[in-house]
């Protein structure tokens, strides 16, 4: 796509407060509808505190198009052969031009280019009724090659996290084999 770059935020960008903030509030925004109705009421699923510290740790990448920020990805480094990304989140304003295919595509190829064969993601489903936004999803990591490998819940790897939820979520791990990417 002309004009997107994708770069992971240099370290020193952790004490960038405004960038901190920016990319805080992409996800907040995008989080909000495409979890709505999962979490209670005022619950955010990040802040700007949070984004510093992963951006201190190398794990954040953004995405701008034209200067502007229009998405981002965490990603990291789960063991010796594992990769994972989350927290992805592409602008709605800009949504549909392939901003979120190519921050996975980052994503994947990074891990892969540090040696690593397997990516992984974790995406929460609500248990009793379906999300159009979840629903979308599996669909779309499903054609980009990601398997289903469990379902479990939420408190198994974020327990602060279950006090939060509205509704019964299962949390499902998925993984793409790197050697096809």
């Amino acid at each position: 796509m002309k004009d997107l770059t994708i770069i992971r935020l240099p370290v020193d960008a952790s004490t960038d407060t405004a960038l901190m903030t920016d990319v805080a509030v992409l996800v907040n925004r995008v989080y909000a509808v495409a979890e709505q109705g999962l979490w209670r009421a005022g619950a955010e699923r990040t802040s700007a505190d949070e984004i510093s510290r992963l951006t201190l740790a190398g794990e954040i990448a953004v995405a701008r198009l034209e200067g502007r920020l229009v998405g981002c990805v965490r990603v990291r480094h789960l063991d010796d052969m594992t990769g994972e990304f989350g927290m992805l989140a592409a602008d709605p304003d800009h949504r549909g031009i392939g901003i979120g295919r190519e921050l996975v595509h980052f994503a994947e190829q990074g891990c892969k280019n540090a040696g690593l064969s397997v990516m992984q993601l974790e995406v929460l489903f609500p248990r009793e009724w379906s999300h159009p936004s979840k629903e979308f999803l599996a669909t779309w990591y499903t054609r980009i090659g990601y398997r289903k490998v469990r379902t479990g819940v939420i408190d198994e790897s974020y327990p602060h996290l279950a006090p939060l939820l509205a509704t019964p979520c299962a949390f499902v791990v998925y993984n793409k084999d790197l050697s096809h990417c």
